[in-house]
C-alpha cells in the first residue's frame, strides 16, 4: 500500500513543531544551534533563537504542503491519514535525531550527562511512530480497498 504523500508531510510538519515547541521552547532543553554556539551571550542566543525560527518556518512548509496535496486528493480515511502522519513523525524524528544529533552535533535533545541516552531516545521513539503508523495503515488496508492518489 502507498502512504500519501499529504499525511507525510503533515506528519513531517507536526513532529518538527512538537520537537521546537516542546524541547526548544516549554523544556527548554536546546535550541537549533545550540551545541555550535551555545546560548551564553545575547548574540549567540539571538542566532539560536533565528536558527529555532528557520527551523519552524520549514515546518510550517511541511505543513502547508501537506494541505495543499490532501486537498487535491480524494478524501483519506482517518487511518491511512493519521498513519502517515505517525510515519511522517516517525521519518522527522529519524533524519533530524541521526543528522543533527549523531553526524552534525548541531545540538542534543538534552545536553549534559545522558545526552546520548536522550538522542536515542529521540531515535527510537521515531522508530516506534513509524510502526504504529504502519500497523495503522496496514490493518485499514487489509480490510479495505485503497486507490492511489497522485
Amino acid at each position: 500500500m502507498r502512504i500519501p504523500a499529504s499525511s507525510l508531510m503533515l506528519g513531517l510538519g507536526f513532529g518538527g513543531f512538537l520537537d521546537g515547541i516542546v524541547a526548544h521552547q516549554i523544556l527548554g532543553w536546546h535550541h537549533m544551534l545550540s551545541s555550535w554556539y551555545p546560548p551564553d551571550n545575547p548574540a549567540d542566543l539571538h542566532l539560536n533563537m533565528v536558527g529555532d525560527g528557520l527551523f519552524h518556518l520549514l515546518c510550517l512548509i511541511f505543513v502547508l504542503v501537506g494541505v495543499v496535496l490532501l486537498n487535491r486528493g480524494t478524501r483519506l480515511p482517518w487511518p491511512v491519514l493519521w498513519g502517515g502522519a505517525f510515519m511522517g513523525w516517525g521519518i522527522f524524528n529519524l533524519v533530524e535525531g541521526t543528522i543533527d544529533h549523531l553526524i552534525l552535533g548541531v545540538h542534543h535533545v538534552r545536553p549534559g550527562g545522558h545526552q546520548l541516552t536522550y538522542d536515542l531516545g529521540f531515535l527510537a521513539l521515531g522508530a516506534v511512530l513509524i510502526v504504529i503508523g504502519l500497523l495503522m495503515t496496514r490493518r485499514y488496508a487489509k480490510g479495505h480497498s485503497l486507490v492511489d492518489r497522485p
